[in-house]
């Protein structure tokens, strides 16, 4: 039943997710994102069998770490949440149809039920009637006279290994009143699981009810969803990770700064946008865990320098590929080309960060982003594609001009972005095994490797280009040296008698041939 119900979500996701394109740059300046926050407004609840259901979130939480009760130091009142996990109930409204309310006398207790049902992931089957041989999930008059269930009521069938769990939070409309209101309550989380929350009612004569309020979810350590946590710890080590080949970076520019050329700029200055993005993600993720919250302008920088640095670490890929200051001086009519790639990735990926990120955490799934992953995957293919095409031309290039130095350079890195490749292709069937096999997020305290991966796999590649084109006193080792001809061999291969100067003559001809296919292109 659980998971018909994420898919009724999917559905939703589907119609949201081009309304928030289009709404995102009216709201840009003013707006929180909500995360552990949830909010409802207005919304309506879907048919499901005999029973209407509103998904209220989901999220992975960790138990608390104290369960005695405390009170907040500036209150005595005031009961403090330091090191629990808790669902709180800050209030929920719910609104039914007129016609239904004028359809009770003012008098009358108790004229509908609206129950808030908060379950672990592993306790799916015991809401409904499959463990009464039923395909109901209203309990009827026949399963209430058996002694199974309440007439008017969802079945729940509770855990006995964990008493009172599922939870049912019960909501009554009183006399002829439009809206019933929860109390103020607060759900304390004792075990580590993934959590839904869902609002449910059998009565069909409160079709048209809606919902309205907020939920708010909070893990032993602050607000940020348990999938998240460990990301803020790897967001803070990379940090510290770009620093350090920054500041490595640095003095190898600084110390050979008289053969610098146009790459080493290229390079620096995707260890800076690294380095940037990393911290920027990390204090979004600590200022998320703090507040419940999500500020679109801090997280519109983090995913913006995401996709800057996305962007300019492929465009570097491609460029050195094609030999770019190595074995020819410039990228000729090609320029226009990659500019042109590398620009529709960008915006191809900041849409898909901009959806991920600064949406509620339970509005978009996998199959609603399937629209935008979808052309950032064929962009991505493009990349390789005429990234191991221009390495093949390149070291066609080089081995018939006997520059072992270079060619051997070439190598290595052929080399290093062969294994890059195949360790992206193993990782991609490895996410898709996991999402196909895990729809309802029961391996949510391992989830957090996926995007951690592709991080470090992006860092590995960079520190390889580092090293490879590191500055140094013989920029002939990599470096494209009109003046001097690509033909000399910084390793000394010797070219005697007539045949050696046969072999020069041919050499300089083949890098007058690629200088006019430069302009030609």
């Amino acid at each position: 039943m659980l998971q018909d119900m994420k898919q009724r979500q999917f559905r939703w996701g589907r119609i949201k997710i081009p309304m928030f394109v289009v709404c995102f740059g009216l709201f840009l300046c003013f707006s929180n994102v909500n995360a552990s926050i949830h909010e409802y407004r207005m919304e309506a609840f879907s048919p499901k069998s005999d029973a209407f259901f509103f998904h209220g979130g989901s999220e992975g939480l960790y138990a608390s770490k104290l369960h005695e009760p405390t009170t907040d130091a500036s209150s005595e009142t005031k009961p403090s949440f330091k090191g629990k996990s808790i669902i709180s109930f800050d209030p929920v409204t719910f609104v039914r149809p007129k016609e239904t309310a004028k359809s009770h006398h003012q008098m009358q207790q108790n004229t509908g039920l609206v129950e808030a049902i908060i379950l672990e992931v592993k306790d799916r089957a015991r809401i409904g009637g499959s463990s009464l041989k039923s395909d109901a999930i209203c309990c009827d008059k026949q399963l209430a006279d058996q002694g199974s269930c309440n007439q008017g009521e969802v079945i729940i069938q509770h855990n006995p290994n964990n008493l009172g769990w599922p939870k049912r939070i019960k909501t009554f409309f009183q006399g002829d009143n439009e809206e019933a209101k929860m109390d103020v309550e607060t759900v304390e989380i004792n075990s580590t699981g993934m959590y839904y929350l869902y609002f449910m009612f059998c009565d069909p004569q409160l079709k048209g009810t809606l919902i309205k309020g907020r939920t708010v979810w909070k893990n032993p350590n602050g607000y940020l969803p348990g999938k998240m946590a460990p990301l803020m710890t790897f967001y803070g080590l990379m940090s510290l990770a770009y620093l350090v080949l920054g500041l490595a970076w640095f003095l190898r520019f600084v110390q050979f700064w008289k053969d610098i050329i146009h790459l080493h700029y290229h390079i620096t200055l995707v260890i800076a946008l690294g380095m940037c993005e990393m911290a920027v993600w990390y204090f979004e993720y600590s200022n998320f865990n703090s507040t419940g919250t999500r500020p679109m302008g801090i997280t519109l920088w983090a995913v913006t320098f995401g996709s800057v640095k996305k962007t300019l670490s492929r465009l570097l890929l491609l460029v050195v590929s094609m030999g770019f200051g190595v074995v020819r001086p410039t990228l000729g009519g090609l320029t226009s080309k990659v500019v042109l790639l590398g620009l529709i990735y960008f915006i191809a990926t900041e849409a898909l960060e901009l959806v991920e990120h600064l949406g509620n955490i339970n509005d978009f799934s996998g199959k609603a982003k399937l629209v935008l992953v979808l052309p950032v995957a064929f962009l991505d293919a493009c990349f390789i594609l005429w990234i191991f095409s221009s390495l093949s031309k390149t070291l066609e290039k080089l081995q018939m001009r006997r520059n072992l130095a270079k060619l051997e350079l070439y190598r290595k890195f052929t080399n290093a972005l062969a294994v890059s490749v195949l360790l992206s292709i193993a990782w991609i069937g490895f996410e898709l095994y996991f999402n196909a096999t895990d729809p309802l997020s029961e391996f949510w305290q391992i989830a957090w490797i996926i995007p951690a991966f592709w991080n470090m796999l992006a860092y590995c590649l960079l520190v390889v280009i580092c090293v490879l084109w590191a500055p140094s006193c013989n920029p002939t080792r990599y470096a494209y040296m009109e003046g001097m001809g690509e033909d000399s061999d910084e390793e000394g291969i010797a070219l005697t008698g007539n045949s050696g100067d046969m072999a020069m003559k041919l050499e300089r001809q083949a890098i007058g041939d690629d200088l006019e296919e430069d302009k030609r292109e």
